[in-house]
């Protein structure tokens, strides 16, 4: 999953909230020197991206796209489920989306010192453009994925991902609609038993 639906799937707690948007720069066991909630977030920024990259629906909206764009196509699928959570947001959160997206941002100036110099220049674009806002756009959508591609030291194709969006949009919203709910389900009882 990309970045909203970690930040969603945290819960109200900010530590965990932080440790799970950070999740992707903390390497190795480096996650030992945070906080006991801030390692909570981290471990299940870890096991959500296990879970999510061994189901079965996830799997088959990769494979839509594995032709293509190859070792990409779960990256894409994150950036793509990001944009269906944010699209559906009222299904799933009470917030409206602009205050939870202004609401996090804020969050995350109590934190700076805690998150990663990678993640904060991340962070700064971020808030910035307000990303998390705008997946619910296919043209966010295509800024993420025009991003990603220019960082990317091969030639990915993410740039066109987009189009792919438009081309089968019923079929992936479909897989998000049946996998969320499962993963919302997941991350619960993770977070229950730690």
């Amino acid at each position: 999953m990309n970045f909203l639906a970690h930040i969603y799937l945290s819960g109200d707690d900010e530590e965990i909230m932080i440790g799970n948007f950070i999740g992707d720069f903390v390497k190795g066991q480096s996650w030992r020197a945070f906080d006991e909630q801030i390692q909570k977030g981290i471990r299940l920024h870890r096991a959500i991206d296990e879970y999510t990259d061994s189901h079965a629906i996830v799997i088959r909206s990769k494979e839509k796209l594995r032709p293509k764009y190859r070792h990409y196509s779960p990256v894409i699928v994150d950036v793509f489920y990001d944009h269906f959570l944010s699209k559906l947001w009222s299904h799933y959160h009470e917030t409206p989306l602009l205050e939870f997206t202004k609401r996090f941002y804020r969050m995350t100036e109590r934190y700076e010192n805690l998150i990663p110099e990678r993640a904060r220049h991340m962070l700064h674009v971020m808030k910035k453009d307000n990303w998390l806002y705008h997946y619910q756009y296919v043209k966010g959508i295509e800024r993420t994925l025009n991003g990603m591609s220019r960082r990317t030291p091969y030639d990915s194709h993410m740039e066109m991902a987009s189009k792919n969006l438009e081309q089968d949009y019923e079929s992936f919203k479909e897989d998000f609609e049946s996998f969320f709910p499962e993963l919302i389900n997941y991350s619960k009882a993770f977070l229950s038993e730690q």
